[in-house]
C-alpha cells in the first residue's frame, strides 16, 4: 500500500519530491514523492488540494433543484451527474420506473456523454503521449502538435466530441449543463429535425470509433513491453452489469471482481451500494478512499472506468463492440489485464459501443412521442448510480417532510479509483526515478500513468494544454537538492 506507518515512524529521514500541479487532467492536485536513503520511492500520493463543498450547501435546496444543481461539478461530465442525481430522485417521487420515452432520452443523453468525454480525452490529453512518445518536446505534447503531424486524428477526434455534444444539446437543451432530465423521467422528446440529423452522421461515428480502437492496437501491438508494463499493478473491478451480465452503462446491478478475475459479490441493487463500500478519510487529501467493507481499506480497494467496466461484464450487447471486447480479453491470455495503459484500449472500445447505440436508438419512436414523467407514493431516501465516462458514479440523497434535501453523499468516479491511482504512480517512480536526476521525461510518466485513469480530480473543467509545473527534490530540511521547472 503506502506505507503510512513505516514511514510515520522515519518519515525525518525521507527525502521529498513534490509535482505541482498535475497538468493535463481536469482539476488541481500534486504529487509526492518520498525517498528513503537508498533512493527508493516509500511513498507516493497524489493530494486534491481544492475542496468543493457540494455534499453540504445541497443541503437545505429543494430536491428538484438537484439535478440542475449537481451538474455543476463539472464541465466535462456534467450529463453524468444530472442523471445520476434523477434518478436517485426518481425514488423520491416514485416513478420506478419512469416512462420508456424518458428512459430512452436518458439513455441517448448518456451515450453521447460517454462518447464525447472519451473522444475528448483520448485525442486532446493523451494522444499526444502516446503518439509522440513520453519523451517527446513538452511543447509538442498537446492537440496542436497532434493536429499538426497527424491532422486526420485530430479531425476525427474533434469531430466525434462534437457529435456527442450534439447528441447532449438535442436531449438536454444545451451541450453544457442541460436541463433534460428530471425527477420522475424527463422534460423534453427529441425533435424531428434532430433526430434526422444526428442519424445521418451516426454511420460515420461508428467507423471512426472502429479506427480509433485500431489505432490503440497497433499502438500496443507495436510496443508491448510498454503498454502491458508501465505502471501496473493488481486490483480488484466494481462496475455496473446488466442483469445478464452485460455491460450497462445507464443502470443495472453491482458486480465485483478480485484482481484475478473472480466474482466477489453480484447481483447487488444500487440502493444497498453501502453494503458492500466504506469510506476512508486521510488527513492529506480533500478526496477520500472507497474500500470494500468486506475486505478493510488494505486490501478492498479497487478500480473502476472503461478497464474495470469490459472486462467485468460478460459480453457487450453491441455486436462491433463486442467483438473488440473478445479480441481486448484474448489478449491478456485469460488472465486480467492490469496495465493503465490498457485502459485507452478499453476506452475507445466503450467509445465504439457507445456510437452502435446511439446509431441504434435514433431509429426508436419512443424519442419522438409518448409520456415523458411518472408519479407513485414519495420516498424519503434514493439511491442513483450511473457508469460516468471514467466510472461508476454514486448519488445519494435523504429528503425531510419539506422536501428539502436534508442528506447528500456523492463518491465519484475519480474517487473510486483514488488508492489505484496512488499505486500507478508508485509502480511508475519506483520504475523510472532513480532518486536522483529530475527530468521532464520523469515527470511526464508520472502525470501519464494519472492519466490513463481520465481522472476528474475537482470533477471540474479539463485543463487544456500545458500547465506550469514546479517539481523539487528536497532533504528532509528542505534543502533543495535539484529542480525542474515548466512553464
Amino acid at each position: 500500500m503506502d506505507f503510512e506507518l513505516e514511514t510515520a515512524q522515519n518519515r525525518e529521514r525521507l527525502r521529498r519530491v513534490v509535482i505541482d500541479p498535475v497538468s493535463r487532467v481536469e482539476g488541481h492536485g500534486k504529487v509526492t514523492l518520498l525517498l528513503d536513503d537508498h533512493d527508493r520511492v516509500r511513498e507516493a500520493r497524489l493530494h486534491i488540494v481544492e475542496f468543493r463543498g457540494f455534499e453540504v450547501f445541497i443541503e437545505g435546496r429543494p430536491y428538484w433543484e438537484v439535478p440542475v444543481m449537481v451538474q455543476r461539478l463539472c464541465g466535462i461530465c456534467p450529463v453524468s451527474h444530472h442523471l445520476a442525481a434523477s434518478k436517485a430522485l426518481d425514488r423520491v417521487v416514485g416513478a420506478r420506473p419512469v416512462p420508456p420515452a424518458a428512459e430512452k432520452l436518458r439513455r441517448l443523453m448518456h451515450y453521447g456523454q460517454i462518447l464525447q468525454s472519451h473522444a475528448l480525452h483520448f485525442y486532446h490529453l493523451s494522444s499526444p503521449d502516446l503518439l509522440f512518445g513520453f519523451d517527446s518536446e513538452a511543447g509538442r505534447r498537446n492537440i496542436v502538435g497532434v493536429a499538426a503531424e497527424h491532422p486526420e486524428i485530430a479531425r476525427q477526434g474533434v469531430l466525434l466530441r462534437k457529435f456527442g455534444q450534439e447528441v447532449i444539446r438535442a436531449t438536454a437543451g444545451k451541450r453544457i449543463h442541460g436541463t433534460g432530465a428530471v425527477p420522475g423521467g424527463a422534460n423534453r422528446h427529441l425533435a424531428v429535425e434532430d433526430r434526422d440529423r444526428l442519424a445521418q452522421d451516426a454511420p460515420q461515428m461508428v467507423e471512426w470509433s472502429r479506427a480509433a480502437v485500431g489505432m490503440i492496437k497497433r499502438l500496443h501491438r507495436a510496443d508491448p513491453g510498454l503498454y502491458d508494463t508501465f505502471g501496473t499493478f493488481r486490483a480488484g473491478m466494481l462496475s455496473l452489469v446488466r442483469a445478464d451480465g452485460a455491460l450497462e452503462l445507464y443502470d443495472g446491478v453491482l458486480r465485483g471482481r478480485d484482481a484475478d478475475g473472480r466474482v466477489l459479490f453480484d447481483g447487488v441493487s444500487d440502493q444497498d451500494y453501502r453494503s458492500l463500500i466504506c469510506e476512508q478519510v486521510k488527513s492529506w487529501s480533500y478526496m477520500k478512499f472507497p474500500f470494500l467493507r468486506a475486505f478493510g481499506p488494505e486490501q478492498g480497494w479497487y478500480k473502476v472506468g472503461p478497464l474495470a467496466r469490459v472486462q467485468n461484464c460478460d459480453f457487450i450487447p453491441s455486436p462491433l463492440a463486442e467483438a473488440e471486447r473478445q479480441e481486448f480479453v484474448a489478449h491478456g491470455g485469460g488472465a486480467p489485464i492490469h496495465a493503465p495503459l490498457a485502459y485507452h484500449w478499453a476506452r475507445m472500445i466503450e467509445m465504439l459501443h457507445a456510437a452502435e447505440v446511439i446509431s441504434a436508438l435514433l431509429g426508436d419512436p419512443d424519442l419522438l412521442a409518448g409520456p415523458l414523467t411518472a408519479e407513485g407514493a414519495h420516498a424519503r431516501e434514493g439511491v442513483g448510480i450511473i457508469e460516468a465516462p471514467r466510472g461508476t458514479l454514486i448519488h445519494h440523497y435523504r429528503v425531510d417532510d419539506d422536501d428539502l434535501v436534508s442528506m447528500c453523499n456523492l463518491i465519484v468516479s475519480t474517487t473510486h479509483n483514488n488508492q489505484a491511482m496512488n499505486t500507478a504512480i508508485r509502480a511508475v517512480a519506483s520504475q523510472y526515478f532513480d532518486g536522483r536526476a529530475l527530468t521532464e521525461g520523469l515527470l511526464n510518466r508520472i502525470e501519464v500513468a494519472i492519466r490513463a485513469f481520465d481522472p476528474c480530480l475537482s470533477c471540474a473543467t479539463h485543463a487544456l494544454g500545458q500547465m506550469p509545473m514546479v517539481l523539487e527534490l528536497a532533504k528532509a530540511d528542505g534543502t533543495i537538492v535539484d529542480r525542474v521547472t515548466r512553464g
